[in-house]
């Protein structure tokens, strides 16, 4: 990973690299090689060193509410409220990341769609998400391509561009502002659209507005 990460660095572009990863030793680094932002799918819980990391180095980071482990996150999940749940949990792994010494500033969070959640679960969240977006942070959502959308209308995971798509519009509607996402172009029109109709934000989309690759 790390020579993919200092390729990309030097290309010296007008883009923020991330480090996808829940083991501090990794994101140490990625950190090195040129990241500046730590994606931690646990929010922290995985590896007791990553808040200091995050702290130590004044870096963005992602908090992400995931049920269980990535093992047995989707082996029947249940939440009493899904979306109270969520936020609940969002908020404590915050609040523990401010005490750890990171700036509130350099967190965003992400409620987790598909990582331990039920279709219903996920829709809930998208149709709820501005009772996430009022925690105050920046919200980051990743739908693209998930099995969810799948369910809902047949196609094959290389067929759900539009799907995403979509789903994108509705969660920028409800205060999302960051875009986890494998079609960028067909996300980056979408939202384009949408914020030219809301009128929110300016079409030439600010800084704290992003749509990133997944890989």
């Amino acid at each position: 990973m790390i020579p993919v990460v200092e390729g990309v660095a030097g290309l010296n572009l007008a883009a923020q690299i991330s480090i996808d990863t829940m083991k501090a030793e990794v994101a140490a680094a990625a950190l090195d090689a040129g990241a500046s932002y730590v994606n931690d799918v646990t929010a922290f819980r995985h590896d007791p060193e990553m808040a200091a990391l995050v702290a130590d180095r004044g870096v963005d980071c992602c908090l992400m509410h995931m049920l269980g482990e990535p093992r047995t996150m989707q082996d029947d999940p249940r939440y009493e409220d899904v979306v109270d749940d969520v936020r609940a949990f969002l908020e404590e792994r915050m609040a523990r990341a401010v005490e750890a010494g990171v700036k509130e500033e350099r967190i965003q969070l992400d409620p987790g769609i598909g990582f331990g959640k039920t279709l219903e679960h996920n829709l809930e969240l998208l149709r709820r998400l501005d009772e996430l977006a009022a925690i105050g942070r920046p919200l980051v959502i990743g739908t693209s391509r998930k099995s969810f959308l799948g369910r809902i209308t047949g196609r094959d995971v290389t067929e759900r561009a539009y799907a995403t798509a979509a789903t994108s519009v509705i969660a920028f509607e409800r205060g999302a502002r960051v875009f986890r996402v494998h079609d960028v172009a067909a996300t980056a029109d979408a939202l384009a659209v949408a914020a030219a109709t809301f009128g929110r934000w300016p079409v030439n989309r600010p800084t704290r507005t992003t749509t990133t690759r997944t890989t």
